[in-house]
């Protein structure tokens, strides 16, 4: 569908269905699946017959007889008979080559192919996961940067609000021009405050708009809500026993850990004897009328044995080098699973921060909203300030800002918790 046609407004599930749909980075991933699958392919021909057509023409002239080192003991006349003339010689043949015995060489080699089979889709899978969390941090940056714009709307409403209040006092001479000027500077600073919210929704728009493969000025609205599930799970232990089931990443390690182990055995048995087959049939002839005729037909079998006896130590540089990937790849996943416990860890303590943040922000708005509604009070009676309102406006723009940005915290916070123990970043 062309993006003018399209929905302005996307919940946060349609907004990853659409990335996973569209990004390339999807496709590239689905390119080294394709491109591996492809490898995986080229390894098991070494199982197969390797078949071909040869078809030759040469013309040759060969003094091979008068260099023969009996020849001087011939008759003259016989020497002078002997004379090379150029001759044409024709072949076609079919020929082919099957391992007989490789020492488990080939077998080990389609062992790693299984091997690396299963990891193909498993990139496909993590680049899929991946992609997911940075579309949920993008819409609820967008959701965030919407909402602190409307903050921000309100709070030069309030302002506007104040400020015509000082100049109604200042005509009645109730109020001095000083309070008419901080109204007045608070509503400018409001407008400053609005133009920058403004342009963080620009930006975030268009950061959703690059995942969501939009031109980046589409005017994308975020539709729905902060989430604000309760979590439940909290022990350390079993999320990360979850994560080790679940995530691609460590699926994948684990993968290349066999594969290094693969690997191994696949240099041990370069050491090895092998066995090869090779057969060809074919008609070599010195006319082309003759390339027919089964009277000319040339073919040979032959069984090869090939044993390794001294290679300048390649062969053991290769056993070297595979074992010392396999112990990197263990380590490399044992460094990713603590990582990941890490991240866990993290992901629960940012959680419970976001969440303390939000009790405590939805008190303080409260509270602010209270203490603002007694300044105006005041003020329109003469009992307060224009600093005294000021100052209450301020503490109710912090406080709504703070409960924003820890409705925000807490929903990146559970999106990356949630990806953390292999689970899809949203619900």
């Amino acid at each position: 569908m062309p993006a003018a046609q399209e929905s302005e407004s996307v919940s946060l599930e349609q907004a990853v269905q659409m990335a996973l749909e569209r990004h390339p980075d999807i496709a590239k991933a689905l390119a080294g699946a394709e491109l591996l699958q492809g490898k995986i392919r080229e390894v098991r021909s070494q199982a197969l017959p390797d078949v071909a057509v040869n078809v030759n023409g040469l013309r040759l002239r060969d003094p091979s007889l008068l260099n023969a080192s009996g020849l001087d003991k011939f008759p003259k006349e016989l020497r002078d008979a002997l004379v090379p003339e150029g001759v044409n010689l024709f072949d076609y043949h079919i020929r082919v080559r099957q391992p007989l015995y490789t020492a488990g060489k080939v077998g080990t080699a389609l062992k790693l192919a299984s091997v690396e089979a299963e990891g193909s889709q498993i990139d496909v899978d993590r680049a899929r996961q991946d992609l997911a969390l940075q579309v949920v941090k993008a819409f609820y940056g967008l959701l965030w940067a919407e909402r602190y714009q409307q903050l921000m709307v309100q709070t030069l409403e309030q302002k506007q609000r104040h400020a015509e209040m000082a100049r109604t006092r200042f005509r009645h001479g109730v109020a001095t021009e000083v309070d008419v000027l901080r109204s007045e500077v608070a509503v400018a600073n409001a407008r400053t405050d609005l133009v920058r919210a403004e342009n963080a929704v620009r930006q975030a728009r268009a950061l959703l708009n690059f995942y969501l493969v939009r031109p980046t000025d589409f005017p994308t609205r975020a539709l729905g809500d902060f989430d604000q599930k309760d979590w439940q799970e909290w022990s350390l232990e079993e999320l990360a026993q979850e994560a080790v089931r679940r995530r691609p990443d460590l699926h994948r390690l684990r993968i290349a850990e066999r594969s290094a182990a693969v690997q191994l055995d696949l240099a041990r048995a370069e050491s090895r004897m092998r066995a090869d087959l090779e057969a060809a049939y074919g008609i070599s002839s010195r006319f082309l009328e003759n390339l027919a005729n089964s009277k000319y037909a040339r073919w040979t079998v032959s069984v090869n044995l090939t044993l390794p006896v001294f290679d300048g130590f390649r062969r053991s540089g290769l056993v070297w080098q595979a074992t010392a990937a396999q112990r990197a790849a263990r380590l490399e996943r044992e460094k990713a699973e603590q990582q990941v416990r890490l991240a866990l860890q993290q992901g629960l303590d940012e959680l419970r921060a976001a969440q303390e943040t939000i009790a405590a922000a939805r008190a303080n708005v409260r509270e602010a909203e209270r203490v603002l509604e007694m300044m105006e009070n005041n003020y329109r009676h003469g009992a307060a300030t224009t600093l005294d309102v000021a100052d209450a406006q301020t503490a109710l723009l912090v406080a709504r800002t703070n409960l924003l940005r820890g409705l925000h915290d807490y929903s990146i916070a559970r999106a990356n918790l949630r990806w953390a123990a292999g689970r899809t970043p949203w619900e």
